[in-house]
């Protein structure tokens, strides 16, 4: 999002005042998974700040746009350092990590992705498909020359991140999924209904906010925002299970939540547990220790995650493979 998209306390009145019913649809798309939400004022209020926070972005060393099966994709390289793979929720775009993005930017090469239909990224005629995006982020590195990254992805571009890792690999050296499941039982139940009727008849509640402002100002077609809705729509009213692909995900993995995050704790656990976690004790000199991790972030919301001051904390220095406080044994042994 840019600096011309700031949000005003006229336009949190408004969308208070709005049927409750409404407002949960305006921000339906915020940063899920391509999820909904039941949103309360202060969600609200959050998201109409949000685009101030984000003027604080760096600019990017390089960018433009990298065709892969049918969808110019947009990139932006900021920083320098070991290569990051950054991939941004539903209906955002790089800025959104606002702050978030600068501090990445001080350690790591962070590649940003604008994903299909998203931000500078037009729609183009194919269907809205983590699946088929994943794939794509293979094509879309290897044209800018990167043979292998660290990658973080929120929300939707979690999902992404989940199918890139599963289907490359080799491409992929660590990877940190922020709020972002493995199927769609994972979510509360009272969300699919309005996940399902997300779509193109939302776009007069949706032009108060600041998916749809920032989404007008760089979009190269602004008038697909409609097409995109139901695009959007269309993907999150089919059911999936990628519980078979965690497997495939050989690389050290973190998983990252908020602890009122938009998915059920069992779910949460029960990822963990397919990669490998949370099965035995770990031994006190951790010889059943698991390669992957987890996180769960206190007095965190999913729609929260992506700016959280927390989010970079938790999940650098994993990506940075550093190392971990010293064992009893260790302390008492001098070693």
């Amino acid at each position: 999002m840019t600096k011309h998209m700031t949000g005003t306390r006229k336009e949190w009145l408004a969308a208070r005042e709005r049927p409750r019913g409404v407002v949960h649809l305006a921000l339906i798309a915020m940063f899920v998974t391509v999820a909904a939400s039941s949103a309360a004022p202060t969600i609200v209020q959050a998201a109409q700040e949000k685009p101030a926070m984000q003027t604080a972005t760096p600019k990017p060393s390089r960018s433009g746009h990298a065709a892969v099966d049918g969808v110019n994709y947009y990139y932006a390289v900021y920083g320098t350092g070991e290569p990051l793979l950054l991939l941004h929720g539903g209906l955002g775009q790089i800025e959104m990590f606002g702050p978030n993005l600068t501090k990445l930017a001080q350690s790591r090469q962070v590649i940003g992705v604008d994903l299909q239909g998203h931000g500078r990224t037009s729609l183009g005629n194919r269907e809205i498909s983590l699946v088929d995006m994943g794939n794509d982020m293979a094509g879309v590195l290897k044209e800018l020359r990167y043979d292998k990254v660290d990658v973080l992805g929120y929300s939707m571009g979690g999902g992404v991140a989940f199918q890139f890792a599963a289907q490359h690999p080799e491409m992929v050296r660590r990877l940190a999924l922020v709020s972002a499941g493995y199927s769609q039982d994972g979510f509360y139940p009272e969300m699919l209904p309005q996940q399902a009727a997300v779509g193109a008849a939302m776009l007069e509640q949706m032009k108060g906010t600041p998916m749809y402002k920032s989404y007008v100002a760089i979009a190269p077609h602004p008038e697909e925002f409609p097409k995109l809705l139901d695009q959007m729509g269309a993907y999150m009213r089919k059911s999936y299970d990628w519980s078979a692909d965690v497997k495939k995900l050989t690389m050290p993995v973190m998983l990252i939540f908020g602890d009122s995050d938009m998915y059920r704790p069992e779910h949460i656990v029960k990822f963990y547990q397919l990669l490998g976690g949370g099965l035995k004790d770990a031994g006190w000199q951790r010889e059943h220790m698991s390669q992957n991790r987890l996180a769960i972030l206190p007095n965190l919301t999913h729609y929260e995650m992506g700016l959280a001051p927390q989010l970079v904390d938790t999940a650098l220095p994993f990506l940075n493979g550093q190392g971990r406080a010293k064992s009893w044994d260790e302390q008492v042994s001098g070693k």
